[in-house]
């Protein structure tokens, strides 16, 4: 009898049935390398967030490196960007307008003792600047430093009133606006009630 030729779908299922198995151990360790890769990588975006980067970058490159391509490729995009983060220039500061808004910005961020840091040496610089005394105001009873928080709020006030209805309406100073002495410095007025 002649030889039949096998049909393509055929030979698949052949090529499938003589494939050689692989243990059982490697099966089983790779979805553990993989969950381990992902955990990682959520680890590391967390790090990453909290822009902690040098620490986030590490747990990318062990992710990059994992069986999963698209928590690797995924990882070498966020590497590149820990990389762009680290190396961007470091700001120079030159004036007492550049402490002030710098330290603003770092105040916004929630970033408050190095905001308070940099509003200090802006208030070395223009001793006599109410915007700074507020602003430093803030950063201080955002840290809990009432007592300086009072003087540097009284100065600003004093050097231009205007700044005494700005933090009647600032929600940052709301906590301290019913405590003794700051109401007396806020609310003037009550004080022949």
């Amino acid at each position: 009898m002649p030889d039949k030729k096998k049909s393509p779908a055929a030979k698949i299922t052949d090529r499938r049935m003589n494939k050689p198995q692989g243990s059982k151990s490697t099966k089983a360790a790779e979805p553990a390398r993989s969950a381990a890769t992902r955990d990682g990588a959520v680890a590391a975006m967390k790090l990453f967030h909290a822009r902690k980067l040098q620490e986030a970058r590490d747990l990318f490159q062990s992710a990059a490196a994992g069986p999963e391509r698209d928590v690797a490729q995924r990882a070498k995009l966020h590497i590149s960007m820990c990389d762009r983060r680290l190396q961007q220039a470091t700001v120079t500061l030159k004036t007492a307008e550049d402490y002030y808004n710098y330290g603003v910005a770092l105040m916004n961020a929630r970033n408050i003792g190095e905001a308070r840091s940099h509003l200090e040496k802006a208030l070395a610089m223009a001793p006599d600047t109410d915007h700074i005394h507020y602003a430093l105001a803030l950063a201080q009873a955002l840290s809990g430093d009432s007592a300086n928080a009072y003087e540097n709020l009284r100065r600003a006030i004093e050097l231009e009133p205007r700044n005494r209805i700005i933090a009647r309406q600032d929600t940052d100073f709301a906590p301290l606006a019913n405590q003794p002495p700051f109401d007396m410095l806020l609310f003037p007025e009550k004080k022949g009630w």
